[in-house]
């Protein structure tokens, strides 16, 4: 791995003008000046977002025929039929934009597809029985750009279909003629913020709708949803998205809702410090991802919507069940995965890696193409084989358009989509091989081997005795992070380690380190926590005594007995001699 600093040195006068002007202390000045925050308003609107911070839904290309369409049929008590998908940002989606309907006296139904037996993206049948059944208007969330042939049906069938979608529209066939599209992507849209998730695009609706009753009071509720998609989708925290991230996590802090707070519950988020995009990413997101990687999504719409606090409860334990059995399907999987790039070179070796196995669950295997990532750095595809069909889901890396290597190969699927770093895809099994040749031959002529060296961006180099509390309290305004906004990364040269390193869970790790200063003193010790990190470390033959650089980010234990400030190592290397 390399070390890269993240940014040139800001420019001194601009940190102290920063400083002077809102009132923040050197470190965190610099850091805002290199990532581009320079003067006292944008760093207002970055340090403390409020909801007059977010753009006019009206900006929107189609919000107002949208918008319209949907007040006549909640006047009129037609029944609104919202088209979601499985995963968070779909589910949540789907109950931002059914609960604005029922707030504003309307009736909405909703339908979630079945990861396995419908799979991705919009059904003809769907909208023909939602027609049969007397539906007269649909309206997709985090779905839908793609769907051509579904708009035509609703078009046949009478039906008025609004699009809502944050996805990449087709480069050549465009949007789908649907009654509306709302997309911030889609050609000849001028709205700001291009980085909404389904969800961010579902709340823009749902914020017309109330903004038209004169009931924006009551957007503020909205915004613990709309951060949960936000974050677990890993879009930029930028913009209107950290709006909804940073207003959202703090809400969270006191739920209403009794889905959520059962939720939290069983993620053993009860009671603890404000949370943070990690809490969502890796304790509530993949609890609510669960319900469609393994069984329906439709227990996370009725969790969020059920008012009664013992079927949340017992909703909330089907997902942590679920999600648990998610977690050891994944295990089988990725070790079937690694063992056959550990088995065939050639393959390992491919600029854009395609692993497929027979009988993988089809839900996890873009977790596993994320696990392949992590380890090879490589562009990867992993495909679940299932007779004569197949099913694909692929990760990517920095500086590879995920999207474009389908696009080259498009005649392959019988389906596909998704953007430059996240892709899911359909193909007969037959075909597979075709694939591996031509998204390898697409890597080859846009990567080097350089590329697959991983990089690890820090922003300063900080002596471990400043470490202290109030340095880490000056830094918390930063937060929340995520893509867009990475929390900052520091770079400690000459640490010692002070005890033997301690393996935990046979794949994380746990440092006693300090920095000596003059006459090899030592102040202030730390520990540093390295999650999956247990393997580098028996690489480098650490021990204790020894001197490392350590690349590392600041976190805070509040453990009453043993708390304190810690470090969470990102990378650690023997020093450069």
């Amino acid at each position: 791995m390399r070390w890269q600093r993240r940014a040139d040195a800001p420019d001194p006068s601009q940190v102290s003008s920063l400083c002077a002007s809102a009132g923040l202390d050197p470190l965190p000045a610099r850091i805002l000046v290199a990532r581009g925050i320079s003067n006292a308003d944008a760093a207002r609107r970055f340090l403390t977002p409020s909801l007059a911070d977010l753009h006019s839904p009206f900006a929107m290309s189609g919000m107002k025929k949208a918008l319209e369409r949907l007040q006549t049929a909640i006047a009129g008590k037609e029944k609104v039929f919202i088209y979601g998908d499985y995963d968070v940002d779909g589910t949540v989606a789907i109950v931002i934009l059914k609960t604005a309907i029922e707030l504003a006296g309307g009736v909405a139904d909703f339908h979630i597809p079945h990861r396995i037996r419908d799979g991705y993206g919009m059904k003809d049948s769907v909208i023909e029985q939602a027609a049969r059944d007397g539906v007269r208007l649909v309206v997709s969330v985090d779905t839908g750009i793609r769907a051509f042939a579904a708009a035509e049906a609703a078009r046949r069938a009478g039906v008025d279909l609004i699009v809502t979608d944050h996805h990449l529209p087709h480069p050549e066939e465009g949007v789908p003629e649907a009654f509306a599209v709302l997309n911030p992507n889609q050609p000849g849209c001028a709205y700001p913020s291009k980085s909404l998730c389904g969800a961010g695009v579902a709340f823009k609706m749902a914020q017309a709708l109330l903004e038209k009753m004169g009931r924006e009071r009551l957007l503020p509720s909205f915004l613990k949803m709309v951060a949960l998609a936000t974050i677990a989708d890993a879009v930029p925290l930028e913009g209107e998205n950290r709006v909804f991230a940073r207003l959202g996590l703090e809400g969270l802090r006191s739920p209403a809702n009794a889905g959520l707070k059962a939720l939290m519950e069983v993620a053993a988020l009860d009671g603890r410090r404000p949370l943070t995009t990690g809490d969502v990413a890796f304790r509530l997101a993949p609890r609510i991802n669960a319900a469609g990687r393994m069984q329906i999504a439709h227990d996370v719409v009725d969790l969020f919507s059920t008012r009664d606090e013992a079927r949340a409860r017992e909703l909330a334990t089907r997902l942590d069940q679920l999600n648990a059995e998610r977690q050891q399907e994944e295990r089988r999987i990725v070790e079937e995965a690694f063992q056959r790039l550990e088995e065939d070179r050639a393959l390992r070796e491919s600029y854009c890696l395609v692993v497929d196995g027979e009988g993988w669950h089809r839900g996890v295997i873009g977790i596993v193409a994320t696990r392949v990532v992590e380890r090879y750095h490589r562009p990867t595809l992993v495909i679940a084989r299932e007779g004569e069909e197949a099913h694909g889901s692929g990760r990517s890396i920095h500086g590879f358009q995920l999207l474009d290597a389908l696009e080259s190969c498009r005649d392959l699927f019988t389906r596909y989509g998704g953007h430059a770093y996240a892709v899911g895809f359909a193909l007969p099994s037959a075909r597979v091989a075709e694939l591996r040749a031509a998204v390898d031959g697409h890597a080859r002529a846009r990567l080097t081997e350089d590329s697959f060296v991983p990089v690890l961006k820090y922003d300063d180099e900080l002596a471990l005795d400043d470490v202290t509390p109030a340095l880490y309290r000056s830094l918390a305004p930063l937060a929340p992070f995520g893509i867009g906004n990475p929390e900052p990364v520091f770079v400690a040269r000459g640490v010692r380690i002070l005890q033997p390193p301690q393996v935990i869970k046979e794949k994380h790790v746990k440092l006693r380190v300090a920095q000596p200063g003059a006459g090899d003193k030592i102040r202030r010790a730390f520990d540093a926590l390295g999650w999956r990190m247990a393997e580098k470390v028996v690489e480098l033959g650490l021990a204790s005594g020894d001197m490392v650089d350590l690349a590392f980010t600041l976190d805070e234990n509040s453990h009453p007995e043993f708390g304190g400030l810690q470090l969470t190592v990102a990378d650690v290397a023997r020093p450069c001699v």
